[in-house]
Formats: structure tokens, sequence, C-alpha cells
């Protein structure tokens, strides 16, 4: 303000605030004042969202009387949903409502979700019976139960796929400068991990040990602080109209090319549909235009196409050259995207495992305290912090110093494969040695027996894929760096796709795995785990050998933005 009145002359007088534009108004509105709301708002929902999905599988297994490989599958499933519908979000966002209508709407949907836990774990009537240690006759929950669960688990999956990337989004909205954008979302994946440990620690402590319902009432008070947080600040917000969502184009370009498949002849540049006389240049020059040659045909000119007045305009008949080129890059980014789904798939099946083995030992820390089931998953969390520490702070800097090159993407992509592989091969090994103390000490056939083997043991593969994601999830900024200009915005929640995708298949695997084996019983002490993470092994091990094929394929946007060429990983 004080800088506007220093432009204004000595007789210009400054409008009223009613008489003042909207766009003046708006002018005014986002900025670093709107983070703390924004922030504070992602604390909250965050501390919520991870109090539930963290400990589903426990409580489903003690309040639900549900079996253990069910249960798994159930929370697969649900944080599968909850991974999946950040895409629709952002859709919707993009498309229709804006991103902070979105995210209140989904914020007060977790609630609903928060009081339905609440509900459930105070109210005797909405789950069966308690069920006695190593009973075989447990209360199986009636079909009024279930559906009390799943909706409720519909509403908290909704109300967290929603709000956790479109709130990103918003306040990314808020800062012009890509400086001031990045700090941000540093405090945003800050904020998530600090959310994340207090829900791993504090709140499973409390659901554990003390009331399930006291542990969902906290959770729904912080989804309420969140959506407090986030209204409060609705007068300081910077709205960004929809303007469309870019994937419209994407099927339009679709649409348009099937519509002309048979069209036939050498056409030149000149027959193709372009945005403006400079861009003509640059596709004339770009080799880019040489892939995928049948989505041309959707910016082919034709006289179907010529309006009244002889001009063209975008249809879903006819496109831009610029919209063929933005499907272009996504599809070329796709293999490499494909090869997260297995990574996802594994990691999804481990880490519902390593809460029925740590369900089975012994997790006492000295003779008082011990360490709830679902809180083992931490060490995944620190593992990451920690590891991307490390690597940006002294790995990097010294591999510049000893190889004069940058890390690419791809190669801290393939590091953190083979990281998981060999996390995996830890996990084999020390369910290995589990099941040689069960038999020493005869406990096989005993359901509800702990095994006399510390819970700690399965530290050291969840910090070892903690260091993976360490590597991997930086990486996959290569998503946002690769993907089109139209669809910067929506690059994150492809991301979170490729979880959701591989959580659904980890529960089909699992569900292949119990219906052709036997090696997933309910009591997991008769079964052999050992075998299925040497499943995940092999997994693993193809799975990085397409990685590797994709990485040699793949061609940077920007070879000068990377020092090792082409394929990356490849030429390591």
């Amino acid at each position: 303000m004080e800088a506007l009145e220093g432009k204004l002359s000595p007789r210009t007088t400054i409008p009223k605030e009613e008489d003042r534009p909207q766009a003046y108004e708006e002018s005014k509105r986002g900025g670093w004042i709107t983070i703390p709301f924004i922030t504070g708002s992602m604390m909250g929902l965050s501390i919520a969202a991870a109090g539930w999905a963290s400990n589903l599988i426990v409580f489903s297994i003690t309040e639900f009387n549900v079996k253990s490989i069910t249960a798994t599958k159930i929370s697969n499933v649900a944080l599968g949903c909850s991974n999946l519908f950040p895409l629709a979000s952002a859709i919707i966002a993009d498309s229709f409502f804006g991103s902070f209508p979105v995210v209140c709407f989904f914020a007060f949907v977790s609630l609903l979700g928060m009081i339905m836990f609440t509900l459930m774990a105070t109210i005797h009537t909405l789950r069966p019976a308690p069920c006695a240690i190593g009973s075989y006759t447990c209360e199986t929950p009636s079909n009024l139960q279930y559906a009390v669960l799943y909706m409720t688990l519909t509403l908290a999956s909704l109300g967290l796929g929603g709000t956790r990337f479109t709130i990103s989004t918003m306040g990314a909205q808020q800062l012009d400068k890509n400086k001031d954008q990045a700090t941000f979302f540093g405090w945003y994946y800050l904020t998530l991990y600090v959310a994340n440990i207090i829900s791993f620690t504090a709140i499973i402590y409390i659901q554990d040990s003390v009331s399930w319902g006291l542990g969902f009432a906290l959770c729904a008070l912080a989804n309420a602080i969140g959506l407090a947080s986030l209204v409060l600040g609705k007068r300081l917000y910077r709205q960004v109209k929809p303007k469309g969502s870019p994937f419209m184009s994407i099927a339009r370009v679709l649409v348009a090319a099937i519509r002309k498949r048979k069209a036939s002849g050498t056409f030149g540049s000149q027959d193709y549909y372009y945005s403006g006389a400079t861009q003509i240049l640059k596709m004339e020059d770009s080799s880019s235009t040489k892939r995928f040659r049948f989505l041309n045909r959707a910016a082919l000119k034709t006289e179907s196409d010529k309006q009244s007045d002889g001009s063209y305009a975008r249809s879903w008949s006819l496109c831009t050259m610029e919209e063929v080129e933005d499907l272009k890059s996504v599809l070329k980014i796709m293999p490499l995207w494909s090869a997260g789904l297995s990574s996802c798939t594994a990691i999804g099946i481990f880490s519902s495992l390593t809460i029925l083995q740590a369900l089975t030992m012994d997790r006492h820390l000295g003779s008082h305290f011990k360490i709830p089931a679902a809180s083992f998953l931490v060490f995944n969390l620190l593992g990451t912090t920690i590891s991307i520490f490390l690597i940006d702070h002294f790995l990097l800097p010294t591999w510049q110093i000893l190889t004069r090159r940058s890390m690419t993407p791809l190669q801290r992509i393939g590091i953190g494969h083979v990281i998981s592989i060999l996390a995996f091969v830890g996990s084999a090994l020390i369910e290995t040695r589990r099941l040689n103390v069960i038999r020493a000490h005869k406990l096989r056939g005993q359901p509800g027996m702990i095994v006399p083997m510390s819970a700690l043991w399965l530290a050291l593969p969840l910090v070892l894929i903690g260091v993976g994601e360490g590597f991997y999830v930086p990486g996959s900024v290569l998503y946002y760096q690769e993907f089109p200009e139209s669809l910067k915005s929506t690059s994150t929640a492809i991301v979170s796709l490729v979880i959701g995708i591989g959580l659904y298949l980890s529960t089909a695997i699992m569900d292949l795995i119990d219906r052709t084996t036997e090696w997933l019983p309910d009591n997991i002490n008769d079964g052999r785990l050992d075998y299925v993470y040497w499943v995940l092994v092999a997994m693993a091990v193809v799975n990085f050998g397409y990685f590797l094929i994709c990485a040699k394929l793949f061609k940077y946007q920007r070879e000068e933005d990377h020092d090792h060429g082409p394929s990356g990983l490849a030429h390591s």
C-alpha cells in the first residue's frame, strides 16, 4: 500500500473501499499471511488421517474380530481409495469450484468420518462382542456393523483423498515467486511428517493402551481444528477461478485422433492447427512430432472443421498441436510411471505384514512400556526423513565432487529400488528366524501366543524401506519436470495415483496367495510369511530390470539439465 501511495501525485485521491474494483481487492489477497492458516489446517487434518489409517489393521482385528489377513485387505483398499481420489479432487477443483471450496467440503467429510470412528469405538452395539485371546470362536460382525464400518471408511478415505494434495495446490496458489512456492512445499512436507509422527506415537498409544474412543475423539478434535483454521483464513485467500481441467484436452485429443483415423496422405505443418505462428517453428524443429504420429491427426485441419467465417476453433474434432504434444509428453513418462506400480504394491504388502508380525512378537521396552504394533511404522518415517536430510546435505555434494556430475532423478529412483530389494531380503531372513523360534518353543497351533523374540528386529527393514523412499520420493520430481505446463498442478496427484493402484494390487496379490497357498492363515505363526517376502523380492528384482529398460529408452525433455544424457541411471 505504501508503494502505491508513493506513485500517486498529491492531487490523486485513493478510491473509497466500496468503490475499488474487485480485481484490486483480489490483488491484495494471498501471500505469506495465508500460509499459517493453511499449514495449521494441514497439521490437524494429517493428524486425524494418520490416526485412523495407520492403526486400521489393529482396530479391525481387536475391535471388529476381523481375521488378520482380511484386516490387511480392508486397510489396503481404504488407503488405496484415499490415494486414488486426489486425482478426481484435482479435476473437480480445476474444472468447477476451485481449491478452497473443495478442501473445505472434504475436510468436513473427513470430520464426519472421524465422528463415525468415535461412535463405533464407544457404542458397543456398533461392533461385535470382544473376543477372548486365543479363542477360535469369536463373534463375527453383523451386516449392519459391516455397513457402518464401510461407510465410515468411505467418509474417512474420501476426506483424506480430497484434501491431502488439493490443499498443497491451494497453498502454492497464494504465492507468486517460484522460490516462495518451493519454500512452502518444504513447510508442507515438514508439517506432514510431524503430524504423522504425532499420530504414529501419541495417538496410536492412546488408542491401544488407554481407549479407542478417546484416540478417535482426539482425531476428530484435530480434524475440527484443521477445518476451523482453514475457514478462518477465507478472507485472506487468493481465489483462483477454475480454468477447466487439462485432462479434458487430453480426452479431446484422443477422440479427435480416433475420429480422423482414416485420414491419409502426406501433410505439412500448414495442414495442422497451431495456437500461434511461433509455435509452428517450435514444432517443426522438434523431434517429438515424430513420436506417436497417429495422435497428430487430432490437429489435422479438414473442411468439416472450418467455421462459417473460414477460421478454425478447438473442438472434439480439432485440437491444437500443442495439446497433442502435451499428451505425447504424458505417454512418454508412462513407462517409468508404471515401474512404480510394482514397488508400491510390494511396499503395501510389506507394511501390512509387518504390523501382523509385530502383533505376535515381544514389543516391550523395559518392564512397563509396550510399543503399539502400528507405531513400528514410525521407523519407516524416520528412515525417510533422516535419509532425505543426509542425501541432500552430504551424499549429493560428495557425489558431485567425486564424479563432477549431479545425480539425476532416474539415478535416485534406481538407488531407491535397490535399497527396497535389500529391505525385502532382510524381512524374509527375519521372518525365517521368527519361525525358527516358534518351532523351538513349539508355539505352532496356539493362537494368541507371543513369540519370545524382540519386535525391534522389524525396525531394520522398515528403516531400509524409509531410506529407499528417501531416494525415490525426491526423484519423483521427474514427473513435475517432464509433465507439460498444463499438467504441472496435477503431477503430484499422478504420483498419488501410483500409490493408490499399487495398494489395490497388493490386496489382489494377497488374496491370490491366500486362495492358492497356505502361507497366510489367520494365525500367521502357522504360516509361511517368509515365502511371501521372497515373492516380494522376486517382484522387486523383475521390476528393477523393467525400470532399467525404461530408463535406457527415456529421453529427458531438456538434456542440458542432466549431465548423464538420455538414460540417466543406465549411464551411471
